[in-house]
């Protein structure tokens, strides 16, 4: 496991830890998926519905592999071991990836304006400044970029065998 994939992912862990309390549980999902949807107003119910439903099976995934104690709660350590491992979280990850690049994009065009990528991005907790580094890192194109070059860019966030890739200017 890489270095930067350990980074990229206790950054993750204290975004989504809403409450500061050091563990994850069920709200801290509910409350990351309702502001993640209420920054895409332009979004169809269909689009908001797809986010919440990946923010739920993200939390299931995390709490059936990792919750041994029955206490509804996933610690940090508990969460590293579940989100690095390809084989456990892969397709929970494919889920959420696509979701929010399809928030991203009410228009079904393929492409992601900054401004919708931003707020997006800023409803997750990610910093202004790093935000602007990724979306330039994803190569724009009249300031617009690929769903799929987005959709790429989570899955690499989550690999931990990545390194100097785009999604690193997050943390």
């Amino acid at each position: 496991m890489r270095t930067e994939a350990t980074k990229r992912v206790a950054h993750v862990f204290s975004l989504f830890d809403a409450n500061g309390n050091g563990i994850l549980e069920a709200d801290d999902f509910d409350l990351m998926a309702g502001n993640v949807v209420e920054a895409a107003p332009d979004s169809d119910e269909a689009a908001k519905d797809a986010m919440r439903a990946a923010f739920r099976q993200y939390w299931t995934t995390l709490v059936t592999e990792l919750d041994t104690n029955d206490d509804g709660k996933v610690s940090y350590e508990e969460y590293v071991a579940c989100v690095l491992s390809p084989e456990r979280f892969d397709t929970t990850i494919g889920v959420f990836a696509e979701a929010l690049a399809a928030l991203g994009d009410p228009d079904g065009d393929g492409l992601i304006e900054r401004p919708r990528f931003v707020a997006l991005m800023r409803a997750i907790g990610f910093q202004p400044a790093n935000i602007d580094a990724l979306f330039e890192a994803f190569d724009p194109s009249d300031d617009r970029i690929q769903v799929a070059t987005w959709v790429a860019g989570i899955k690499d966030y989550y690999a931990p065998d990545k390194a100097g890739i785009p999604g690193d200017l997050l943390v």
